[in-house]
C-alpha cells in the first residue's frame, strides 16, 4: 500500500478541496484561531462552537467532528455529550483528541469513555496514547518524529515533518482537525487519516525551507496549506511500513 499510497493521499486531498466539508471543532480554546485558519487554507469550513445551546445543531449540518480535550470543563463535557449523540444520530464521522490526559487520571477517563462511543480515528502523542485502551475499530494515530497510523494488522508510518511543528502551539490539534476533513470526503478511515498526516508532514517541511523560526513557522505553515499540491505530495511523500 505504501508505493501508490501517495497518489491516492493526492486525489483526496482534491476530492476535499472540492467539496468544502465543514468540520465542527470542540477545540482546546487556546488554539481556535490557527485551527480555523488551516482548515479554511486547506479548502474545509470550521466551525468552533461549544454552546450547550447550539453545539447540536451545528454538528447536525458538518460532515465531520473533532473533540479535542485540551480546555476541558463540566460545560464541555455537557456539550461534547451533545454533539456526540447527534454524530451518532446521524452517522457522521469524528475524531478524538484526548490532548493532555496525561497530566489527569478524570481526563484519560474521560477519554476512555469517548472512545467507547465510536470515534473513527483517535490522534494523540506517545505520551497520551500509551494510556489509552484504543478498539480495534478505532484508527489510531500516535504522533511524533515520525507519526504511526494503525489499525489492527494495517499500518503505515509518516516520516515528513519539521521539527518547529513542536515549537508552534496548535500544531497537533490542527492535524486531528485536518483528519476529521479527509474523513469528510473518504470512508476508509485508515487511509483518510494516513493522507491527513502526510499532507500536514508535507506541508510542515515546505514550511520548514523558509522559516527562521517558529514565529515564521506558523505562517509560513499555514500558506503551504494553502498551496500545497498532488506534486509536492508524490515527490516529497516518505511513507513506509511500520516497525512497531
Amino acid at each position: 500500500m505504501s508505493g501508490d499510497f501517495p497518489e491516492q493521499a493526492a486525489e483526496m486531498l482534491q476530492r476535499l478541496r472540492g467539496a468544502t466539508p465543514r468540520v465542527h471543532c470542540l477545540m482546546n480554546t487556546v488554539v481556535q484561531k490557527p485551527v480555523a485558519d488551516g482548515l479554511s487554507a486547506l479548502g474545509a469550513i470550521p466551525s468552533m462552537t461549544s454552546s450547550v445551546d447550539e453545539v447540536s445543531g451545528f454538528v447536525a449540518k458538518a460532515d465531520a467532528l473533532v473533540v479535542n480535550l485540551g480546555t476541558l470543563d463540566d460545560q464541555r463535557r455537557q456539550a461534547i455529550r451533545l454533539a456526540l449523540d447527534t454524530v451518532q444520530d446521524k452517522a457522521k464521522p469524528w475524531v478524538l483528541d484526548p490532548a493532555h490526559c496525561d497530566y489527569s487520571p478524570p481526563r484519560a477517563t474521560f477519554a476512555q469513555e469517548l472512545l467507547a462511543r465510536g470515534p473513527a480515528v483517535m490522534r494523540a502523542n506517545a505520551s497520551e496514547f500509551v494510556l489509552l485502551s484504543v478498539p480495534d475499530t478505532v484508527v489510531g494515530v500516535r504522533t511524533g518524529a515520525s507519526d504511526l497510523v494503525r489499525q489492527g494488522e494495517r499500518s503505515l508510518a509518516i516520516e515528513n515533518g519539521h521539527a518547529l511543528t513542536a515549537k508552534v502551539t496548535g500544531t497537533g490539534c490542527l492535524s486531528g482537525a485536518i483528519i476529521a476533513a479527509f474523513l469528510a470526503v473518504e470512508r476508509d478511515a485508515f487511509q483518510a487519516a494516513t493522507a491527513a498526516m502526510l499532507v500536514v508532514g508535507v506541508a510542515a517541511e515546505i514550511a520548514g525551507e523558509t522559516a527562521h523560526g517558529p514565529g515564521s513557522f506558523e505562517p509560513a505553515f499555514l500558506d503551504a496549506l494553502d498551496r500545497i499540491g498532488p506534486a509536492e505530495i508524490t515527490k516529497r511523500a516518505r511513507v513506509a511500513h511500520a516497525q512497531d
